[in-house]
């Protein structure tokens, strides 16, 4: 796909068909992520990637836990009812249905923590350009990363990694419609407010 093609189409697939993803796939996406700009250029992303079933069906239950324990009530009067339908049967059952989680981390001993999100965030959009790039389904979500020690303890990540954000990826089990954006002219201004 063209460059801007990619990014004019990226949209958060909650529908992911359960077809294994090849390594190849996998490993390309990682390598764009560690192309992203970092602060300081201290690169402090570190990638878990999870395709065991158990264990993506414990990440899809402590998700399922925070939504159903607060984050469902949060959200739903700040959605349509059609956004808010499709992340729940996302956030209750769909992601376990993803056959990858990355869970993206930050590494606090080559970056303080408070640094972690300029370099995390911008290594994820990255990610997810280059998976819908692949033709692969992708979205960000940081509702897992709520549950603190149990998500760290099922990883098995040390005390120095902080998982900041979790993207399952596979093959979009539909196809989506443009996104919807707020024309470019509503949000720009020019020299001054």
């Amino acid at each position: 796909m063209e460059f801007f093609e990619v990014v004019d189409g990226q949209r958060a697939h909650r529908e992911l068909r359960a077809d294994p993803v090849p390594d190849e796939l996998i490993e390309r996406v990682l390598e764009a992520a560690v192309h992203a700009p970092s602060a300081e250029n201290r690169q402090p992303w570190v990638f878990v990637v999870v395709r065991d079933e158990q264990i993506r069906l414990r990440i899809a239950e402590l998700t399922a836990k925070i939504w159903q324990g607060g984050a469902r009530d949060f959200s739903k009067p700040n959605t349509t009812q059609r956004l808010f339908d499709e992340v729940d049967r996302w956030a209750t059952g769909g992601l376990a249905g993803a056959p990858v989680h990355i869970v993206v981390c930050g590494d606090t001993t080559r970056c303080p923590e408070m640094m972690l999100p300029s370099s995390i965030y911008p290594a994820t959009q990255n990610l997810l350009l280059a998976a819908r790039a692949l033709g692969l389904g992708s979205l960000m979500s940081t509702l897992s990363m709520v549950t603190g020690a149990p998500f760290k303890d099922l990883l098995g990540l040390p005390d120095h990694v902080v998982p900041m954000a979790l993207v399952p990826i596979g093959y979009p089990a539909r196809s989506l419609g443009p996104p919807r954006r707020t024309p470019v002219a509503e949000v720009t201004h020019h020299d001054r407010w």
